[in-house]
């Protein structure tokens, strides 16, 4: 019994560290083991390793063992999702739901789990039940994660955002002790380190790129924090040749990472994942940088004490909004999403993706779970109204497809009217998505980066603004496109927008993206962070100051 506890403990260090493979390996020799516990760790370590398939396995022996082990249930439902059975997964966490009803986190799950495959049945039953459990919670909780990332895409009022983000970074933080303070001291040249999974053939990175690429060397070195893979991606090569250093961490703990921004003198830490998948923002729990802040990733507060600033602009992120964040609000003049204003598409033609030439092609390029049935039957009821056009809607699978053609059904419309576009590499999809005609937002949680790449293809945006960051996005970036008028106050509006747009030719698109611009303002608003640190005076609002126009010369 001892050499099993000892060899759980070893396994579960590795795990903590984000050593998954190493974890496997130590598990597998005893894989006949009749035990929960080593059964579950065993599966979790094959998922998390790429090796789904022969998770499924040992996660199934755990539940067989312990029918209501609630953190096997989750287990098994991520390794379903990535299998793309995605009902059999919302099963899953429908069960965790059932054991844990109170549980912020099982409900949020469940309502996660059945939006990715458009199952609307119990669309509110799920929402009232995880804004009933979240509203229970006491305010100092910190007993469980609240995936604030499943409340985004669910109408919801902003301070139920802002109380899950707090349960979720106090519970994400909990063990980890802070280290001796950072003292801001006035130099010549400031280090900045970024930290994320998401430095490769990524949209984290494709924004980012040109922006780093156009950084003050002279006034600020950029360290890059990486915790994801290494796939020799020209984007990859790209980006970590515009920084100083790529620093690999992907097999530390919080604490270890912590300790390596400290080592590395670092004096301004950014996160770019918030309580988004694989997020390591929870090293900054120690306080290892005299300023920490959080950027791009998460569409919301972190809820974390430990974040000083969150960048927005006053489109996301108003002043007046401030109630709804820990951190102080830090506005860019212009969209706080950067840009790489050197992408180049070349149209996709129609046929080779399946598209009639004569159809009207709106396009809905967010993933499934973005869409409510609100959302759905304002589409539908545009389809009713341009009996021309079609839904070119992003592939969640076949079983999402299958159900959302069936929605379409129940709503008079014929399933053949929704086509699915596959996943394919990033180029590609920039290219293809210039076929489509106009662009339908989803809400509350608008297309991000789906909106940028849209606007980049010439492709019309049309969106609906809403409450908080996450509905807003679209918005300001059609604000920096000059085309405020796409923004819409109502469903019924929304409809007649598009409808209208649909009817007439095309217009020009001006995405406004500027990165030499954006890369300089960027960088004063951290000069502006700093000189408070340096003065002793603590983190406050920094609203959004003049914009930089004049270009630095490309390096």
């Amino acid at each position: 019994m001892d050499a099993l506890r000892d060899l759980l403990r070893t396994a579960l260090q590795e795990m903590t560290r984000g050593r998954y493979a190493e974890a496997a390996a130590l598990l597998e020799p005893h894989a006949q083991v009749a035990s929960n516990e080593l059964q579950r760790y065993l599966g979790e370590s094959l998922r998390r390793s790429g090796r789904v398939q022969e998770a499924i396995g040992p996660l199934m022996q755990a539940l067989a063992l312990k029918f209501d082990d609630v953190d096997a249930y989750l287990q098994l439902a991520f390794a379903l999702q990535t299998l793309q059975m995605k009902a059999e997964a919302a099963e899953c966490f429908r069960t965790v739901a059932a054991l844990q009803p109170d549980s912020v986190m099982a409900q949020a799950y469940q309502a996660h789990g059945d939006q990715q495959v458009a199952r609307w049945s119990d669309f509110d039953a799920n929402r009232q039940s995880l804004l009933h459990a979240l509203r229970a919670k006491p305010e100092d909780a910190d007993d469980e994660f609240g995936v604030p990332f499943a409340l985004v895409a669910l109408p919801h009022a902003p301070a139920d955002l802002h109380k899950a983000g707090r349960l979720s970074s106090r519970f994400l933080a909990r063990g980890i002790a802070p280290l001796p303070p950072a003292r801001a001291e006035a130099k010549p040249r400031l280090r900045v380190a970024y930290l994320s999974g998401d430095f490769h053939a990524h949209a984290t990175a494709a924004l980012m790129v040109q922006v780093l690429e156009h950084r003050d060397r002279e006034r600020f070195e950029v360290l890059l924090f990486s915790h994801g893979p290494d796939d020799g991606s020209a984007l990859q090569q790209r980006v970590r040749a515009a920084c100083e250093r790529c620093i690999d961490i992907s097999g530390l703990d919080p604490a270890g990472i912590a300790a390596r921004i400290r080592a590395e003198g670092v004096d301004i830490a950014v996160d770019l994942k918030g309580h988004t998948a694989g997020s390591r923002f929870t090293a900054l729990a120690a306080r290892p940088a005299p300023v920490q802040v959080s950027w791009l990733g998460f569409p919301g507060t972190s809820g974390a004490d430990f974040i000083d600033y969150l960048i927005g602009d006053p489109i996301v992120t108003p002043l007046a909004d401030a109630p709804f964040y820990t951190e102080q609000l830090a506005q860019l003049p212009r969209c706080y999403q950067p840009g790489d204003g050197t992408r180049r598409v070349t149209p996709t033609p129609r046929a080779a993706l399946g598209l009639p030439g004569d159809a009207i092609v709106l396009l809905s390029a967010n993933a499934v779970f973005k869409l409510t049935p609100e959302v759905f039957d304002t589409w539908m009821t545009i389809l009713h109204r341009l009996p021309s056009a079609l839904l070119w809607q992003l592939s969640g699978g076949e079983q999402a497809d299958a159900q959302l053609r069936a929605e379409a059904a129940a709503r008079g419309v014929a399933p053949e009217r929704l086509v699915f576009m596959p996943p394919v590499p990033m180029q590609a999809h920039w290219d293809r998505l210039a076929a489509a005609d106009l662009a339908l937002d989803t809400w509350p949680c608008n297309g991000h980066t789906t909106t940028s790449d849209a606007l980049a293809a010439g492709v019309p945006v049309v969106t609906m603004r809403g409450e908080g960051f996450a509905s807003r996005v679209a918005e300001s970036l059609l604000a920096q496109a000059g085309r405020t008028e796409w923004v819409c106050a109502s469903p019924q509006d929304y409809v007649e927008r598009v409808c209208a747009l649909a009817r007439e030719a095309r217009p020009v698109i001006l995405t406004g993206v500027d990165a030499p611009a954006f890369a300089r303002d960027l960088e004063a608003l951290y000069e502006r962070m700093w000189a408070r640190a340096v003065a002793e005076l603590p983190p406050a609002a920094l609203p959004a100051a003049s914009p930089s126009t004049s270009p630095r010369e490309t390096p």
